[in-house]
C-alpha cells in the first residue's frame, strides 16, 4: 500500500516518553490500520499513531466493518515493536481498552465497562472498538504491531437510530455534550504512552487490576466461549496467565486468556 502524499496530512508532535511523538494526521484513509502496517518494515516507526477523519474500509474484530461519519469519531492506529510480553493480544487489547475506559472517565466523568474482548460500553452502549493486527518479522525481526481504536465521539443519538444500531453510542449521545475529537485523541495517546511505560517497567499488575475493574465479570455465573467449545460457571479469576472458572469440577477449569472469545454474563 502507497503511503498517501505529504501534503494530504497534517504531523503532530506529541510531549510522550515513546509513542504519540510523531502522529500523523489525514482527512480520510481507507484503514489507518492499513496504512500503519504498511509502515511496519521500519522498527524506527516504533511509537508511529496514525489518526483519520474518515475511513472508508475500517475494520472490525472477526472480519466486521467499522463505519462512521466524518469527522464523528477518534479513528486511530498506534504502531508498536514491542518485546514479546508486551506483544500478546490480551495485554494489548486489555492495553488499549483500559485507556479508552480512563480517558472515558477522565473527560466525562462516567464509568465505562469492558465487554470481553475488544469493546467498550458505555451505560450499556458500544462506543469503542479494538482490532489488534500483526506483521511477522522476516529473519530476526521484531514483528509490526497495529493496535486500531475507532471511539464514538460525536454522532447524535439519531445517527445510531437511524442506523438501527440500537446498542451504538458515542461519548456525545451518551454523556450529552460536545467533545472535540483532536483533544479527545490527544489525551487517549498520552494515556496509552503513560501505561505503556508503565508495562515496560514490568508493572503489569497496576494494568491487570484495571482491567479487571472494568469488566465487572468477577464472581459472577458466566457463559465461555472459546473458538470450538463452550464453558458455564463462576468467573473466579482474570488475569494475564488465566481466565479461571468454577464449572463445579473439583479443579477450576483455566483458559488461556487468547483462547476465550466470549464472556457473557448470564445473569445480564
Amino acid at each position: 500500500m502507497k503511503p498517501p502524499e505529504q501534503s494530504e496530512r497534517e504531523i503532530w508532535s506529541l510531549p510522550t516518553r515513546q509513542l504519540g511523538r510523531r502522529v500523523l494526521v489525514y482527512p480520510q484513509l481507507d484503514s489507518t490500520n492499513s496504512l500503519a502496517l504498511s509502515l511496519g518494515h521500519d522498527p524506527a516507526n516504533h511509537g508511529l499513531v496514525v489518526l483519520a477523519q474518515e475511513q472508508t474500509a475500517g475494520r472490525g474484530q472477526y472480519g466486521r466493518t467499522w463505519q462512521a461519519p466524518p469527522g464523528s469519531s477518534v479513528l486511530m492506529t498506534m504502531l508498536l515493536f514491542a518485546p514479546p510480553p508486551l506483544r500478546r493480544p490480551a495485554v494489548l487489547t486489555a492495553w488499549a481498552a483500559v485507556a479508552v475506559s480512563e480517558v472515558i472517565l477522565q473527560i466525562t466523568g462516567l464509568a465505562a465497562k469492558i465487554k470481553w474482548p475488544n469493546d467498550v460500553y458505555l451505560q450499556g452502549k458500544k462506543v469503542c472498538g479494538i482490532l489488534i493486527e500483526q506483521r511477522n518479522g522476516g529473519g530476526e525481526r521484531t514483528p509490526a504491531t497495529a493496535v486500531g481504536i475507532g471511539l464514538n465521539v460525536r454522532q447524535p443519538a439519531s445517527f445510531f437510530e437511524q442506523a438501527g444500531l440500537t446498542l451504538g453510542g458515542s461519548l456525545l449521545s451518551v454523556a450529552g455534550r460536545e467533545f472535540d475529537n483532536d483533544e479527545v485523541a490527544r489525551q487517549l495517546i498520552v494515556r496509552l504512552d503513560d501505561d505503556y511505560a508503565r508495562l515496560a517497567a514490568g508493572d503489569f499488575g497496576t494494568l491487570e487490576a484495571l482491567w479487571k475493574q472494568r469488566l465487572q465479570l468477577l464472581g459472577r455465573d458466566v457463559t465461555v466461549e472459546t473458538g470450538t467449545a463452550r464453558h458455564r460457571g463462576r468467573l473466579l479469576d482474570v488475569t494475564f496467565n488465566a481466565v479461571e472458572l468454577d464449572t463445579g469440577e473439583p479443579q477450576p477449569l483455566r483458559l488461556l486468556p487468547e483462547a476465550v472469545r466470549q464472556i457473557v454474563a448470564c445473569d445480564r
